[in-house]
């Protein structure tokens, strides 16, 4: 399955949209370091937050705090944080830019990756995180070209663009919706293979329409109606579903679907 994308909403702290010049850095990163900086972007960005802790960051890297206090500590040395001891930590602008890019390389490989040859959404993620270290510019840029430009990647996730617009998506999510409502899937909040395997197993797909037949009292089981058929979801699985309006054509088309949302 190689497919969504979510009202684009522009994220930032100001006039809700986060842009910075393409400009090339002398700093050389680690792949490690990269990493560290996708991640803050992401925990503070996609959650409109200025900045994290400590232990956020080594929980969503899976690492030990201590590992992420040495790190911090090389990153502020390369001044790409903003940090003090048991302080929060911030993205400077130079590497707020660089995370960006990495993340739009991410996304772009995930795409041609599916799209092009022939990967299932369940498997990209892990081979995007080799590929997104890749330091060609002209490479990236001919890749974009070449998809293109595609403005989602097959998670629903917004693509940055090649001037450095970020956007994020709202979180909007199938457990937040009452009995009777109807929403449009958009994207996952779990990228990992398991969680996409059971996605399909259910029937969802990205652009599908979703009907909240009704909500269990007790356990807050969800019954909800895809394709005329009657399915039950957790809480837990409908907290990573996201949800929107319509998609425009264009996102069908950067999925591979067709306006009735078939492959």
């Amino acid at each position: 399955m190689c497919i969504g994308k979510l009202p684009t909403q522009k994220l930032g702290f100001a006039k809700n949209e986060t842009k910075f010049c393409r400009t090339v850095y002398t700093t050389t990163l680690t792949q490690t370091e990269e990493n560290y900086l996708k991640a803050l972007l992401k925990l503070t960005e996609e959650s409109a937050i200025p900045a994290v802790g400590t232990n956020e960051l080594a929980l969503h890297l899976g690492v030990k705090p201590a590992t992420v206090t040495d790190m911090l500590k090389r990153l502020r040395d390369k001044a790409l944080v903003s940090y003090e001891k048991y302080g929060k930590i911030s993205l400077t602008d130079n590497a707020r830019s660089l995370a960006i890019d990495v993340i739009r390389k991410h996304r772009l490989w995930e795409t041609f990756l599916c799209r092009n040859l022939g990967f299932s959404w369940h498997q990209v993620h892990e081979i995007a995180e080799q590929l997104e270290h890749v330091q060609s510019v002209e490479l990236i840029d001919r890749l974009d070209a070449f998809l293109g430009f595609p403005k989602i990647d097959p998670h629903g996730d917004l693509i940055p663009s090649k001037d450095g617009v970020f956007h994020a998506r709202p979180k909007r999510t199938l457990s937040m919706l009452g009995v009777s409502q109807t929403a449009v899937m958009v994207g996952v909040g779990d990228n990992s293979a398991s969680f996409l395997q059971y996605v399909d197993e259910v029937g969802l797909r990205l652009g599908m329409d979703i009907w909240v037949k009704g909500i269990q009292p007790y356990d807050a089981l969800i019954e909800i109606v895809i394709d005329g058929k009657s399915i039950t979801i957790s809480q837990k699985f409908a907290a990573q579903i996201f949800v929107g309006a319509k998609l425009a054509d264009q996102e069908f088309l950067d999925l591979g679907l067709d306006r009735e949302g078939d492959l």
